[in-house]
């Protein structure tokens, strides 16, 4: 069983090492986020670092999901430091789930747990972005989010080939 729950702060360096060691593996396995080749440890504890600043800060929210033996699975980020004019958005970031823990459901519970984060912050627009082609296109669609549209050649993937980026958003009802 999956659990899914947030991160403060100090819990985010607690856990720097783990969460480190699951950006790295997910990167090596070819996710477009945001690094390249190679991963270094050092990149990766720098990248946690200042996650836990701005969690600090109450810019972004930090689920991780842990399975039975309370090991780190995944994790996903909700980011409320939005502009002024846009209180009523946040930005999904970084759904990353461990290669050998994909196909259970992971992702799933965590969309749902954002959507539920997302409202208590009274969030009504979310949107987020990956790599055109990806499996996590489908994935997306199948989870009710609206494809936006694509940016050709927007970033690099870890190997540095040119990776077009898709965007979609997902209205959450919200009272």
């Amino acid at each position: 069983m999956t659990i899914i729950t947030p991160l403060s702060a100090p819990q985010i360096e607690a856990q720097r090492d783990a969460l480190s060691q699951l950006l790295i593996d997910c990167v090596n396995d070819g996710a477009s986020v945001s690094f390249m080749l190679p991963m270094t440890q050092a990149k990766a504890q720098a990248f946690w670092s200042r996650v836990a600043d701005s969690a600090a800060r109450g810019e972004r929210i930090v689920l991780v999901a842990l399975n039975e033996q309370q090991q780190l699975t995944g994790t996903v980020q909700l980011i409320l430091d939005q502009p002024e004019n846009q209180p009523h958005r946040a930005d999904v970031a970084k759904l990353l789930v461990s290669p050998g823990a994909r196909r259970q459901g992971i992702a799933q519970l965590f969309m749902a747990e954002l959507e539920s984060q997302a409202a208590r912050e009274n969030r009504s627009a979310l949107v987020l972005d990956t790599a055109t082609g990806s499996g996590a296109e489908t994935f997306y669609q199948q989870a009710g989010w609206q494809r936006v549209g694509e940016i050709p050649h927007y970033a690099l993937m870890p190997d540095g080939a040119s990776c077009s980026t898709t965007y979609y958003y997902k209205h959450l009802n919200i009272k």
